[in-house]
């Protein structure tokens, strides 16, 4: 079969995962000739995948959490459209996505169906929980053609885990789920007085040091550890600020309400969710993301391109994502004494600050453009068809 006879279909829970991670690499399969198809739950943000040309977007709904009849019934809508489109590709990410779209695409009789792993929820839980989300991960594994991991500590995790044999998954490149916009993510967009506005806007001054957070606020992405760290840091009198970007989710919120100092309070800036995350990169000196869990940590690419090296767990995925002592620095997991004397050892040293950033630029522009990314996957895509 031609390559640009392929019908692929993406599969993810929200358009809002799309629209983030996988915009730039659906519409490199477009400009290869596929045709593709999009596949989300219809929410607040669909039109903007309904108005995009370079794919057709069918909306089905699909829960985030576990909800058995919603799940029934979104199996049975998924079975319908595979069946009804005939893909030659079915492709998924996000947990939920993955199982039903394994499920209906096996009932489907899809040639190839393929998921791509991006973290594991089950690893922060326990119990029942624990055991249900593990089991779908390995029905996911079972019923697929083959499956990604977009680290390969993480590839290494899964078969360790006994989720997934060896043979059947495998990283797409030096990893990362879709690579990241290099014309984008350039600190060449912003001059040296946007970003003294920014700063001016944000209310830190001139010689204030910015360690920056971007993503989901709750306690998973490490959020307690870092608030723990960072109050440390300023009642030790260090002149550092702490910019939260991203949505509050969980408990999130009130980690950084029960912060009962006045001083460390008045460092904290709290920006909620941003399109445009670039800015707060170019400006920051540090970024830092203690997560529990993480499939590889996007967003540490999205600074290193940027110029602004990271602080980050030693955790599968993360590992990947941070050259420890080249492009940022890695401090165990759920230590935020450890967490506190990393940011420190960075921020206090200049020359070293400054080769992390371009090293961590260098690197992301070498291994992670969307592009190289999006060549490397249509090479996947084909081989199948070999």
């Amino acid at each position: 079969m031609q390559i640009d006879k392929l019908k692929i279909a993406r599969v993810s829970t929200v358009p809002f995962f799309v629209l983030t991670q996988l915009k730039a690499q659906i519409e490199a399969l477009s400009s290869s000739g596929m045709a593709v198809t999009v596949i989300t739950s219809l929410d607040e943000m669909s039109d903007k995948l309904a108005l995009d040309k370079s794919f057709t977007y069918r909306p089905v709904n699909i829960e985030r959490a576990i909800n058995l009849s919603k799940d029934f019934f979104s199996l049975l809508a998924l079975n319908r459209v595979f069946k009804k489109c005939k893909f030659d590709i079915v492709h998924s990410t996000t947990p939920k996505a993955g199982l039903l779209s394994a499920i209906a695409g096996c009932v489907a009789r899809t040639p190839v169906r393929l998921h791509t792993f991006t973290g594991q929820p089950w690893v922060t839980t326990t119990g029942v929980k624990r055991s249900i989300l593990k089991f779908c991960d390995k029905v996911i594994a079972r019923l697929n053609t083959h499956c990604y991991a977009d680290s390969a500590s993480q590839r290494e995790f899964l078969v360790s885990s006994g989720i997934i044999k060896a043979e059947k998954i495998s990283v797409i490149g030096a990893g990362s789920l879709a690579g990241i916009d290099l014309e984008r993510f350039d600190p060449q967009r912003y001059s040296a007085d946007e970003l003294q506005t920014l700063r001016a806007d944000l209310n830190i001054p001139e010689t204030g040091k910015v360690l920056l957070f971007v993503g989901r606020i709750t306690p998973d992405k490490g959020v307690h550890e870092l608030i723990s760290a960072f109050s440390a840091i300023v009642k030790e009198n260090h002149e550092v600020f702490l910019v939260l970007v991203g949505p509050f989710e969980s408990v999130g919120e009130s980690i950084v309400n029960q912060v009962n100092d006045a001083q460390v309070r008045d460092r904290i800036k709290t920006v909620g969710f941003s399109s445009e995350p670039e800015k707060y990169m170019a400006l920051a000196d540090l970024l830092c993301l203690p997560s529990y869990r993480e499939g590889f940590g996007t967003v540490v690419i999205e600074a290193a391109a940027m110029g602004t090296p990271a602080i980050g767990t030693d955790i599968y995925g993360l590992s990947d994502a941070i050259v420890n002592g080249e492009t940022g620095v890695l401090v165990p997991v759920k230590d935020s004494a450890a967490l506190k004397a990393g940011i420190l050892a960075v921020l206090s040293d200049a020359q070293r600050l400054s080769a992390m950033g371009v090293a961590a630029r260098d690197r992301a522009i070498r291994d992670f453009g969307s592009n190289i990314c999006s060549e490397l996957l249509i090479k996947e895509y084909k081989r199948f068809f070999n």
